[in-house]
């Protein structure tokens, strides 16, 4: 004698909709939480923690990101140079802002100097900029909490 199994096949099925649903809000969610920000960062480079330090009130128009370490290497992008060597690099950059009709005044220079790059050396990558017309910088710090 054969027994039988009576189910109904739509009962088996389960509808996905639902859980397809909550996986793309997730995605979603976090997407928008992705810190971009970790791009600019460098873990050669330690920085210096202020008590003064604060965020920047408005986004800098054309970051330039120099990463400065404590043996006085700057790394720009994939690129390993000096102070004296930096120039050509520059270069680059203010090539590609007049390819955007600006000028290197335009631009913003940010230092991320580790924090036991001696000053003398920060000066000299400053004047250095400075002399291929660059005029704003933005030196990053660590914020101290109180």
């Amino acid at each position: 004698m054969k027994i039988r199994k009576s189910y109904d096949s739509k009962m088996a099925e389960g509808d996905l909709t639902a859980m397809i649903d909550m996986v793309f809000q997730l995605i979603i969610f976090f997407m928008v939480l992705i810190n971009f920000s970790q791009d600019d960062q460098n873990d050669k480079v330690k920085l210096p923690s202020s008590e003064l330090a604060k965020p920047p009130e408005a986004p800098l128009t054309f970051p330039i990101v120099l990463h400065l370490d404590r043996t006085s290497v700057i790394y720009i992008g994939t690129n390993v140079v000096t102070v004296d060597s930096i120039a050509p690099l520059l270069r680059t950059e203010i090539d590609l802002l007049k390819s955007r009709n600006q000028k290197p005044s335009d631009a913003n220079i940010v230092i991320r100097g580790d924090f036991g790059t001696p000053g003398g050396v920060v000066q000299d990558l400053i004047k250095k900029c400075q002399d291929l017309g660059f005029e704003k910088f933005a030196l990053r710090v660590r914020e101290e909490l109180p």
